[in-house]
């Protein structure tokens, strides 16, 4: 059988989609080969992103935002990390009247079909890849790039959770350490800062994070830099202690794949300078079903474009490209320069920095921002700055900082 929309990947972004497409009177079906299993990832964001209809209780806490660079800024913004069992029985309980299936897609079988594994097809009016970065109905992302051409840029890290009271001398109580650039792990190369949040329970995860790297930097790596960084500072990491491992892209083009529209993650609304996405997921969730709502009685074709509008305006289409353009500038400029230029980064007035961290869709504040740091930067970082848009990007990182 048929249904308005299909979406595929039960994340909370194809969940919240998916839920909000049945509350916008679509019948909806969702694709995913293991629904129940949980949501294993530390999700966060701004408290200021958190879209209308995000109940308090899926807030496992909040803190004020600090970075460190060379040297210390406080970000003046509210840090929220979620409870993601409660986001994900929120999220769950908005599914009523959403047809589930619990098969795995392997690809695109026609326009308005998809295949599963081991046989069999789903169809729809309207077919959505929300399967993050394995993006199962975009062939292109999924082929190994030529000769020559760049590998995937990665943000990779690894992370312990520990008492809140053993990482309060990098985490005190109340903050959040968005970014601690200092070299506390004690090796040379590569650039890794440390991440630090309260997860709620009176417990803090403490990770090491490498922002971006074609290839991504080796979580063994990350591994020992981080336990080398919390034996500098006498923190002791309990025996059993939870880890989270990270890896994903960062430089995925948009997802552009005929008769489907891609959302979440597979978008890719990843922000490629600090790998956040959940909050513009949410965020969208509703403008888009909302959008194929009104414009699927004149056909999928108009329903699917009137989504992609959403998604990808002209304005976001735009600041998806400077933002990527800074991505470039990052993976190119030399390890040791990468503090300094985050230290004139967070020295930005709260405007500028808040613009190109959230506004995926507002190019006059983006280009205000990079006016405003290209005007704060000395000759050298200007240089690091503007060349990459004039070149084609780097193959790859290896050899530039590279561990052993």
């Amino acid at each position: 059988m048929s249904t308005d929309v299909l979406v595929v990947g039960g994340g909370p972004a194809g969940r919240a989609l998916a839920g909000a497409c049945a509350r916008a009177g679509l019948s909806t079906a969702l694709a995913d080969p293991q629904l129940d299993r949980p949501f294993t990832a530390t999700y966060g964001c701004w408290a200021d992103e958190l879209p209308a209809g995000i109940p308090e209780s899926t807030i496992a806490a909040r803190a004020r935002g600090r970075a460190i660079a060379v040297g210390t800024h406080d970000l003046g913004w509210e840090y929220a990390v979620f409870d993601v069992e409660a986001l994900r029985a929120h999220l769950d309980a908005q599914l009523a009247g959403v047809e589930v299936h619990a098969g795995r897609v392997s690809g695109p079988a026609g326009p308005g079909r998809v295949a599963l594994e081991g046989g069999g097809t789903l169809t729809a009016s309207v077919v959505v890849d929300s399967a993050g970065r394995w993006q199962p109905l975009n062939g292109t992302a999924r082929r190994r790039p030529g000769a020559g051409a760049p590998v995937a840029a990665e943000q990779t890290a690894f992370g312990v959770v520990v008492p809140e009271e053993a990482a309060a001398a990098l985490v005190p109580p109340g903050e959040a350490l968005f970014m601690d650039w200092r070299a506390d792990h004690g090796e040379p190369g590569w650039p890794t800062f440390l991440y630090g949040i309260p997860v709620g329970r009176g417990e803090v995860l403490l990770e090491e994070t490498s922002l971006a790297r074609r290839p991504g930097l080796p979580v063994p790596v990350l591994r020992r830099r981080l336990l080398a960084r919390l034996a500098h500072h006498r923190i002791a990491v309990p025996d059993g202690a939870r880890t989270e491992t990270v890896r994903f892209p960062v430089d995925r083009p948009r997802h552009d794949v005929d008769g489907v529209l891609g959302f979440g993650a597979a978008a890719p609304l990843v922000h490629p300078a600090t790998g956040f996405s959940i909050a513009a997921a949410l965020g969208l969730a509703g403008p888009v079903a909302d959008a194929v709502a009104a414009h699927l009685p004149d056909g999928p074709d108009a329903a699917l474009a009137a989504a992609r509008a959403v998604v990808w305006s002209p304005s976001a289409r735009a600041v998806h490209r400077f933002r990527r353009i800074g991505l470039e500038a990052l993976l190119r400029m030399p390890p040791a320069e990468v503090p300094g230029f985050f230290d004139v980064f967070f020295a930005l007035p709260s405007h500028q920095r808040w613009a190109y961290l959230t506004g995926r869709d507002d190019l006059g504040g983006t280009m205000r921002t990079m006016g405003g740091l290209f005007a704060a930067a000395d000759l050298r970082l200007r240089r690091r700055l503007v060349l990459p848009a004039l070149r084609r990007p780097l193959p790859s990182n290896d050899g530039v900082g590279a561990p052993t």
